[in-house]
């Protein structure tokens, strides 16, 4: 087995050794007299904003310390060899000649690259990482002239609302660039050309704010990002005195489930319906003022709608990545009025952080406050339909230990429908959330499991270069 090594310099990363281990044992896959490029992307704990980030709002997300690992070499041959050590994955290796991903005629449309590697369930892992390819030749114009060696190593837990996918669309897409010598310009390059993987090849309606915590989170803070369409308004340290836990309810999450593009279709129904009425801001949900939501707007949005109906009247939506199905009924108001509310639950979290860094009374309420938004949030969710009973389970688990015992606030996180639960706990009381974890796993599945930590997003490591250990005389 051939031992594998880093030159390049890069902030401590307690996962290399496993990734180096990855690569080590799929000896036949690389040429040990050839240099690899290695890039990482942790996945997600998404805090506050949740799916709100495709309608405009502001989002507060933490890079955690579970990542994927993406090692690339060129070949001297014409194929394009993709390869996962993920346990789950049934089908663990994509071999395509290199004209099927980058013909010579130009680059591979989205719907011909949908259309290829959906053409068999069992491979549509390897989308996440092909579309890397596609979107960059698509995008960019930057093709590798020779085959392609990749391999994926993944920790973050997938189907778990973490953002696995973003965390192996970003680092394979660091891993290329580097192997191609090539950077991105623009504004958050990055995190836009990996959305652009995700949509447009995968075929799932995310936002963004997955792809950018995973490229530019910083380890231990809250990355707000005002999704209209990806700004990064700075990090935000959490007080000394809280921390930010995931659980995982045990059920599987997937940003392509009908509940996720149903509740986000809905919304942007129902931004078209309020254009009817008033103009919107931007034609951002996110900047309706919930006052006058209440007020003057809420009457005019109907509580359910079915698709035919809107299609007859409206003739569609904004939205490039969904489509109104004439046959579905819609529950239009809730999906409308959730972003509207949780921008302006975000902004207030924000606001309160600064308030909860400190001891005495004041800075104990702005704690209690974080909390009652987080409860806030996850009724909103559960208002739209992207609740289940593990999560509200994990919820109420939460609350019944209740501040005065550590726990301050629980939500569902990202695209709902399953996937894990944030906790805010008091620093001192990080245990609690084993606790909460505790008390449902007699109930539900066994899968459940703590999500702790943080680590830098992959702009801050960058791509790095691996030598086979006979290179450098080891």
């Amino acid at each position: 087995m051939q031992n594998w090594h880093i030159t390049t310099r890069h902030p401590p990363l307690a996962d290399l050794p496993r990734a180096l281990a990855a690569i080590a044992a799929a000896d036949e896959l690389f040429d040990p007299a050839t240099p690899l490029t290695l890039g990482r992307a942790p996945g997600r704990l998404d805090v506050m904003g949740g799916i709100a980030d495709y309608s405009g709002s502001l989002v507060l997300e933490m890079p955690i310390a579970a990542a994927a690992y993406a090692a690339v070499q060129l070949a001297d041959d014409d194929q394009i060899i993709i390869r996962t050590t993920d346990a789950q994955t049934s089908v663990r290796e994509l071999r395509l000649p290199r004209a099927a991903l980058l013909p010579a005629d130009g680059p591979l449309s989205y719907t011909d690259a949908q259309l290829l590697l959906a053409a068999d369930p069992a491979l549509a892992w390897a989308a996440y990482v092909a579309g890397v390819l596609i979107v960059l030749d698509r995008e960019e114009q930057l093709r590798p002239k020779t085959g392609v060696r990749i391999l994926i190593d993944s920790a973050v837990p997938p189907g778990k609302g973490v953002s696995s996918s973003a965390a192996v669309e970003v680092a394979t897409m660091v891993a290329l660039l580097g192997a191609l010598r090539a950077t991105l310009t623009g504004e958050y390059p990055l995190a836009v050309r990996c959305q652009q993987v995700e949509n447009l090849v995968v075929g799932a309606p995310c936002g963004i704010m997955d792809q950018m915590t995973s490229a530019y989170g910083r380890a231990g803070e809250l990355l707000a990002i005002l999704c209209q369409p990806a700004l990064v308004l700075g990090s935000i340290a959490l007080p000394e005195s809280l921390r930010v836990v995931g659980i995982d309810s045990g059920v599987r999450h997937a940003v392509t489930g009908a509940s996720y593009s149903g509740v986000r279709t809905a919304a942007f129904m129902g931004l078209r319906v309020l254009e009817e009425y008033t103009t919107v801001p931007g034609s951002y949900l996110a900047n309706v003022p919930p006052s006058r939501w209440e007020h003057q707007l809420r009457q005019h949005i109907p509580e359910l709608i079915d698709g035919g109906a809107f299609l007859a009247r409206y003739g569609g939506t904004r939205d490039p990545i969904t489509r109104v199905d004439a046959g579905q009924r819609y529950a239009l108001r809730a999906a409308t009025a959730h972003p509207i509310y949780e921008h302006h639950r975000v902004r207030s979290f924000a606001a309160l952080l600064v308030l909860a860094d400190g001891v005495g009374v004041a800075a104990e309420e702005a704690r209690r406050l974080l909390g009652e938004l987080m409860y806030q949030s996850h009724a909103s969710y559960s208002a739209c339909g992207l609740g289940t009973d593990a999560t509200d389970a994990l919820v109420q688990a939460a609350r019944a230990i209740g501040a005065d015992g550590g726990v301050y606030g629980a939500k569902i996180t990202g695209g709902g429908s399953g996937g894990t639960v944030a906790l805010l706990v008091r620093a001192g009381d990080t245990d609690r959330a084993t606790e909460v974890l505790r008390s449902v796993e007699t109930s539900a599945n066994s899968d459940t499991r703590l999500i702790s930590g943080s680590s830098p997003g992959a702009a801050e490591i960058g791509a790095l270069t691996v030598i086979a250990a006979e290179k450098i005389g080891l």
